[in-house]
């Protein structure tokens, strides 16, 4: 996960309210206390990758979370790699995911694109969102594809 393009404390606070917890029930989750938690969900406090990994964990950080805040970054990766109109589907655009979820992604591609150019979008936008991301390439010709489309919503 890109830490460095998150709002940290806002991602906490929106995981740790998605999941009904108080801040004294996420610090005791995750082996902290409470003062932690608001310091960090305040912005006083930059923790450590590894105490916010922790934190994160404890919260039960859903995909569909960071994709809210780094939506525009992904595009930006997509089209970076020779995609565009990128659409999510699945547990995540359904809002049924959870911290062991992954992010469908569909997408239109450049008719230049390979499997390489495809396969390193894919890794990168594992690294900036910090989940498993698998990518579908829109097909017009494809059912399978038509029914994903339709669930599709846009990033």
């Amino acid at each position: 996960m890109n830490l460095d393009r998150l709002p940290l404390g806002a991602v906490l606070r929106r995981a740790r309210e998605d999941v009904a917890m108080s801040q004294t029930a996420l610090a005791a989750a995750a082996g902290l206390r409470q003062p932690n938690i608001a310091a960090i969900e305040a912005g006083s406090r930059r923790p450590s990758p590894e105490l916010l990994e922790r934190v994160l964990r404890a919260a039960r950080l859903r995909p569909s979370i960071v994709l809210e805040y780094l939506a525009d970054d992904v595009r930006q990766l997509a089209a970076d790699h020779g995609l565009s109109d990128v659409r999510v589907f699945g547990s995540a655009a359904r809002g049924s995911d959870d911290e062991r979820s992954d992010i469908d992604l569909l997408a239109a591609a450049d008719p230049s694109i390979d499997f390489l150019r495809l396969a390193a979008f894919r890794g990168r936008a594992e690294e900036l969102l910090g989940f498993p991301v698998d990518v579908v390439i829109d097909s017009p010709d494809d059912d399978v594809v038509a029914a994903i489309r339709r669930e599709a919503v846009p990033l």
